[in-house]
């Protein structure tokens, strides 16, 4: 992994458009080929980013940019949509490489990983009509939980926590707005799905159009609620 801080500007066309202002910022270059483009908040979220399949150049400044400060122009086209990410640097503080070697991957907690497990095998709990596509699909920054298709072969992408907070909702979110560049799966509804969802994290879900799904642990393995026995 390659870390750069620098002075930059960045500009993203595709099926959006965006533009982010000189400013300092960290920009991530991963060797699966990918770019992140952070600031000293937002906690986790980049500002911009391209994800794989995509190749980097580094290409001289116009003149008109050379006049402007600009030094380096990074551009970065994705493979099959063409969107094209160009980044403008005025100026470099630090530049670092780094072999993190592999990834163990994330290992869940033991009750939310059996629920993983638990609804892809009974993904009918999502609605009917419903169909698992795989377990932990792999996007450029981590894998969503499941992916699965709806009755009208719509992509759903589902996270799934023991007890939901906004935290969960950020997550899901960022995952969302990765996979929606895919012109393959794209549109991608969100379901956020845990034991117990904070009303704080089911009304921000609600706002940003993600669907929350209460899920009965003991049910959902077959057993029954003791507490209806009492």
């Amino acid at each position: 992994m390659r870390i750069v801080v620098a002075d930059c500007s960045v500009d993203y066309a595709g099926r959006l458009s965006a533009h982010l202002p000189r400013a300092t910022r960290v920009l991530m270059l991963k060797n699966d080929g990918s770019i992140l483009i952070h600031s000293d908040g937002g906690s986790y979220k980049p500002l911009n980013w391209m994800s794989p399949p995509c190749s980097h150049s580094a290409v001289e400044p116009t003149e008109e940019q050379t006049e402007a400060g600009v030094t380096e122009v990074w551009r970065v086209v994705h493979a099959k949509t063409a969107d094209l990410l160009v980044v403008s640097i005025f100026g470099i503080q630090h530049d670092s490489s780094h072999d993190l070697g592999v990834d163990p991957g994330l290992i869940k907690d033991g009750v939310e990983a059996h629920l993983q497990e638990l609804l892809a095998a009974q993904i009918d709990i999502l609605g009917e009509g419903h169909s698992l596509v795989r377990r932990e699909y792999m996007t450029a920054i981590g894998p969503v939980d499941i992916l699965a298709r709806d009755a009208d072969g719509g992509s759903v992408a589902v996270e799934i926590k023991r007890r939901g907070d906004i935290d969960g909702v950020e997550q899901l979110t960022r995952y969302l707005e990765l996979m929606n560049r895919d012109p393959v799966l794209a549109p991608v509804q969100g379901v956020f799905a845990a034991q117990e969802i904070k009303p704080q994290a089911r009304t921000l879900a609600t706002d940003r159009g993600i669907r929350c799904v209460t899920l009965d642990y003991n049910e959902m393995r077959g057993m029954e609620d003791l507490n209806t026995l009492f």
